[in-house]
This record gives structure tokens, C-alpha cells and sequence, in this order.
């Protein structure tokens, strides 16, 4: 991944994603320097906290990265799998119903959500709710669309 631009964010714009960040995961991201990262040939821009990839955003939403997921500690907008489910999801698997052990009831469909494992709640990807969480736990079906996943090149990203 090769770095297109980069440019601190000004403080409205910090003030803008930390609130929606707050809201949406109930994060508090509570950094020195903010800078936008545009990557060449990415449909997705980064925010790096104080250098680290916390930060990615998806269709002009901001949401924590795996990295930055596992560093600040959501409690909201989370999908919980079991342990059958973490090498697949791990690889960029889309979450199956039979895997999920628990889901944030709030998440509507269209939402981001986090996918961590129920062992150790390690975020293992950021995924697109397919159905409300409500629906998610079940026998068969799909019910989040991998959008960043461990190991994948967002997540490997350093500058």
C-alpha cells in the first residue's frame, strides 16, 4: 500500500470524528496528532492517532480499525463469534449465523459492526450488518459482509 497524500486534520474535523467514533462504539480516542491517510488505488482513507492506523473510512463513515478496535475497547456494534468461526473470519470470511454467539441488539442492517471472538474479545474484522442484530444468531445464512479483516492489507499498514 503506497501513500497517496497525507494531511493533519484540523480540529473541527478531529472534534466531528471523535463524537461520531463516541456515539457509534462508545471509543474515546484521545490523541495528540490526527493525520488523514489517502492510499493509492484504496477505496478506503485512514486516520493515524498519534502514527497508529486507528482510524478507517468506509463509504465517508469513520470507524475504528481492527488495530484500533482492539487498542480503544468498544462496547457497542459488536458481533461475537465462537472459536470455529475465528480462522475463517480471520481470512476475510464473511460471518455465518451459526457462528455468532452474541450480537449488539442496536445494530441495524446497512450498520458497521465489529466481529471480535468470544475468548479474549479480540476484534478480528469490521464487517457490513447483512440483518439487525437482533436477527443475527441462528442456524444458517449470512449476516456480515467482511470489509477489513486481520492480516489483510489495511491491517498490515504502517508508514
Amino acid at each position: 500500500m503506497r501513500v497517496k497524500s497525507r494531511h493533519h486534520l484540523r480540529s473541527d474535523e478531529v472534534r466531528a470524528m471523535v463524537d461520531r467514533l463516541g456515539d457509534r462504539v462508545g471509543v474515546d480516542l484521545d490523541g495528540e496528532t490526527y493525520e488523514r491517510v489517502d492510499i493509492e488505488g484504496s477505496a478506503f482513507d485512514l486516520v493515524l492517532v498519534d502514527g497508529d492506523p486507528d482510524v478507517v473510512y468506509v463509504d465517508d463513515e469513520p470507524f475504528p480499525t481492527v488495530r484500533g478496535a482492539n487498542r480503544h475497547d468498544p462496547d457497542r456494534r459488536l458481533v461475537t463469534v465462537d472459536a470455529g468461526a475465528i480462522s475463517f473470519v480471520s481470512d476475510g470470511a464473511d460471518v455465518m449465523r451459526p457462528g455468532i454467539v452474541d450480537a449488539d441488539e442496536a445494530v441495524a442492517e446497512g450498520d458497521l459492526v465489529l466481529v471480535a471472538e468470544e475468548t479474549h474479545g479480540k476484534v478480528l474484522a469490521v464487517g457490513r450488518a447483512l440483518v439487525d442484530g437482533a436477527s443475527m444468531p441462528g442456524d444458517a445464512g449470512r449476516v456480515v459482509e467482511s470489509v477489513h479483516h486481520v492480516g489483510d492489507d489495511l491491517y498490515a499498514f504502517s508508514v
